[in-house]
């Protein structure tokens, strides 16, 4: 799909001399325009435009909130609530840059379940995938360490906990906590750090989105087939069917996101996080932001040794595994079919992990105690057991259903079988008597 001679031809004499010296209208055109995609893309295809809009959306909103802010513990705090009362609209670009890191672990969540439900991490776009898996990780780092500037209770004793953690990694893990600190306590030297860190992240991210996109366009898209596309009937213009497409997608998706910023702005957010840091007041419950939940009960579900390893590293090391593991996730995987569409059985585990996820997420927030604990020590080995030992196993036994022999053929049984559903009086009106 990549392949293929460049159809753009430059309108005017001013095109035609910028095309010979920089062809970025062409590399545009080709891209975005005349890009051939698979013509059976569904609605679980659009979010990839939706993430790439929400990105220039942290990035346009973050900075100009960086004008304003002030990474100093005694000045944060204040800085954040001269923002939301001082500056004008600061109010609005506060909650936006807020809701839009949630809204943005949303829709990075699907893209990646519909990358594990249609098999987009097979050959040849392994390396899409451990790009995507960059991204991931670079948008956690990027969330944690944004999480701590606005100098709550929540922000403080966050950074505490999750930085504390690495003190269990021997030899290492005390100048790791050290190097991140800045010291030997969450202090400003911390609050600097984390606002330079959390400032720059994002145009790296952004980096790594370029590399995404142009691995993307190198190997094509996948469908819901999963089938390759064999001939020009297979795909359709990117401009105006997939455009249409992801327009529409971005615009329910924008308009859930405007009634969050606009009449839930806090939902999301933690209570503890509205009252000003106070390292001598520990809260209840210490939690990290929602979208953090699932790996928060992976890393609390390790409550015993295993061998040398004590429980504190043990967590440790499930927390990092849990997102190491989607790195091998085009290895693991032993199918030879690439859509869950036409594997029954690997469906079926699918949605158990989808499920089995959320609920990690809701144990993330309870108190580690009680029947709390089982569960999330349940849930963690599915989690596990789903990429280590039902992805490789599953592969080899399972028959799968019969493919089409194209996505052309595909299109066509579907809208054969929609056909064949209509009721029999409504293909044809019914007959009058003149």
């Amino acid at each position: 799909m990549s392949g293929g001679h460049s159809t753009y031809t430059p309108s005017s004499g001013l095109g035609r001399w910028i095309d010979q010296r920089m062809p970025l209208p062409r590399l545009i055109y080709d891209s975005f325009v005349a890009y051939p995609v698979p013509r059976n893309l569904n609605y679980a295809y659009t979010f990839g435009g939706i993430l790439s809009i929400m990105l220039v959306a942290q990035i346009v909103t973050g900075v100009v909130l960086a004008m304003h802010y002030a990474a100093d513990t005694t000045l944060a705090f204040t800085s954040v609530e001269k923002i939301m009362r001082d500056v004008n609209s600061g109010w609005l670009l506060r909650y936006l840059h807020a809701n839009g890191a949630s809204f943005f672990f949303i829709a990075v969540y699907i893209h990646i379940m519909r990358g594990l439900y249609y098999g987009s991490y097979k050959a040849p776009r392994e390396l899409l995938w451990i790009l995507g898996c960059i991204i991931y990780l670079l948008m956690m780092a990027t969330g944690f360490m944004g999480y701590v500037l606005p100098w709550g209770q929540m922000s403080f004793w966050g950074a505490t906990v999750i930085t504390g953690f690495f003190t269990a990694i021997p030899l290492v893990g005390d100048w790791i906590q050290q190097l991140l600190l800045g010291g030997f306590a969450v202090d400003n030297p911390t609050l600097n750090r984390f606002f330079a860190l959390h400032y720059l992240l994002p145009f790296m991210i952004a980096g790594v989105v370029v590399l995404h996109v142009w691995a993307l366009h190198v190997t094509g898209q996948t469908n819901p087939t999963g089938i390759e596309v064999k001939s020009k009937t297979d795909t359709v213009p990117f401009t105006p069917h997939a455009t249409i497409k992801d327009a529409f997608a971005m615009i329910v998706f924008l308009a859930v996101f405007a009634y969050f910023v606009f009449y839930i702005p806090n939902f999301l957010g933690h209570p503890d996080n509205y009252t000003v840091a106070n390292p001598l007041k520990t809260p209840a419950h210490i939690v990290p932001e929602w979208y953090y939940l699932p790996f928060y009960a992976i890393l609390r579900a390790i409550t015993f040794n295993i061998g040398p390893i004590d429980s504190k590293l043990g967590g440790v090391l499930a927390m990092f595994g849990s997102i190491a593991v989607l790195f091998f996730v085009p290895w693991l995987d032993t199918s030879k079919v690439r859509s869950a569409v036409y594997r029954p059985w690997y469906k079926l585990f699918f949605w158990l992990f989808v499920i089995n996820a959320i609920l990690l997420g809701w144990l993330g927030s309870r108190p580690a105690e009680g029947v709390y604990v089982i569960m999330s020590q349940i849930g963690t080995l599915y989690y596990f057991g789903f990429f280590l030992i039902i992805m490789p196993v599953l592969g080899l036994i399972e028959t799968p259903r019969k493919l089409p022999n194209s996505i052309t053929e595909a299109v066509l049984e579907k809208n054969k079988g929609a056909a064949s559903a209509q009721p029999v009086g409504a293909a044809a009106a019914p007959e009058t008597k003149g």
